[in-house]
């Protein structure tokens, strides 16, 4: 039962700010961000895209993934965090909190 420790399953927050100046800048920007969604990653905002990961191993290898696809200019960072610290969340919507959505649902079948 330890695999399922809400400590032990993670989350992985990419922050960024790349230039969208020139067209090769945009296109870019564009291509990490559509690379990230291939890569199973989710918009939280619009800079910051998030995943959620069974273990600290299959983190490693989606954050080894994400420095292969920084574009060359621009600023990239990475957070990786507990599922535990990341239910402490709270997100406004105004004034008004709103409950974070449920991570995915993981199906393992061995």
């Amino acid at each position: 039962m330890d695999r399922f420790s809400e400590y032990r399953v993670m989350w992985i927050l990419v922050l960024f700010d790349l230039p969208t100046e020139t067209k090769k800048e945009r296109k870019a920007a564009a291509d990490f961000r559509k690379d990230l969604i291939k890569d199973g990653f989710t918009m939280f905002q619009f800079s910051i895209y998030i995943r959620h990961c069974a273990s600290v191993e299959n983190a490693e290898v989606h954050m080894k993934r994400v420095r292969a696809l920084i574009p060359e200019h621009g600023k990239v960072c990475q957070l990786c965090i507990t599922d535990k610290q990341f239910s402490k969340i709270e997100i406004f919507y105004g004034k008004k909190p709103e409950k974070p959505k449920l991570g995915p649902i993981q199906l393992e079948l061995f």
